[in-house]
């Protein structure tokens, strides 16, 4: 399963890096910043972002995001369509995706993980474990997150050997690993790639946005606080430098990186 020869890098065990966005909404910064403050209520605008990883034979996707009929209906929110189907902006089909590293279970980084017919799932141990355990229905402030639909699938992508459940750090393929740094969720983890320009870190949601990490201040929609302030070290642990760090949620990362030549205006950046 290969992507279009013009992402494909031509070293072996090296990454082309792409963000698509394929949802935005403007919320407040009390939703998005743990403990309120003066700036609680004004607005903060938030992106939703799957993330495409290319090597010269393997196409990686990070996340699945929302599927499309569920982002129509959250209040505020803009979708652009199912994150699945704006790859074809890029040449890749559902059918051309290897794998789908889930670095985590919230709804809305799993919402099109039944549109992948032929992708082998990469999802920590930890989170698998507890949103099938006893304490994410009683803990009804994260039982929400979570879509009994899309677990539902994946338990079948178990039975059909297609579920991989790793404890810890692992190398998926060469020069793309996963990395447990919990905080977000019981088992969050992040995607390192090496790349041209050094080892990318797609945090995600282990850091929403690039203030998160830079004022050191969580999100409020967490497992553990301390957990996030140490993924946050982590993050920082494992990227080659603070630009090559990419955040789950920030508009910002539309700005920090180039365009795809030719897609002017897609919502789609390369990384590195």
């Amino acid at each position: 399963m290969t992507a279009p020869a013009g992402l494909r890098p031509e070293a072996p065990g090296m990454w082309r890096v792409l963000a698509v966005r394929y949802a935005s909404r403007t919320g407040l910064r009390g939703q998005h910043f743990l403990g309120h403050d003066e700036s609680s209520h004004e607005p903060h605008p938030t992106a939703y972002f799957v993330w495409v990883a290319v090597s010269a034979d393997e196409v990686v996707l990070v996340d699945a995001g929302i599927a499309a009929d569920r982002a129509a209906g959250i209040p505020g929110m803009t979708g652009l369509g199912s994150p699945v189907a704006l790859l074809a902006r890029v040449g890749i089909a559902p059918a051309d995706v290897g794998w789908t590293v889930l670095t985590h279970l919230h709804y809305d980084h799993t919402g099109t993980v039944a549109e992948l017919p032929a992708t082998r799932y990469v999802v920590q141990q930890s989170e698998w474990d507890y949103w099938h355990g006893p304490w994410a229905r009683r803990i009804t402030r994260e039982r929400w997150l979570c879509s009994d639909d899309d677990l539902a699938h994946l338990g079948g992508a178990r039975g059909a050997g297609r579920l991989q459940l790793v404890d810890g750090d692992a190398e998926v393929l060469p020069g793309l690993s996963v990395h447990l740094v919990g905080g977000h969720t019981a088992g969050m983890q992040v995607v390192r790639l090496r790349t041209a320009a050094g080892s990318v870190v797609l945090a995600s949601d282990a850091s929403h946005f690039y203030e998160n990490l830079e004022t050191d201040r969580p999100a409020p929609i967490l497992h553990c606080t301390t957990g996030v302030h140490g993924a946050f070290d982590r993050v920082r642990e494992l990227a080659d430098g603070p630009e090559l760090i990419v955040p789950g949620h920030d508009p910002a990362v539309l700005d920090r990186y180039p365009e795809l030549a030719g897609l002017p205006g897609s919502g789609i950046v390369s990384i590195a």
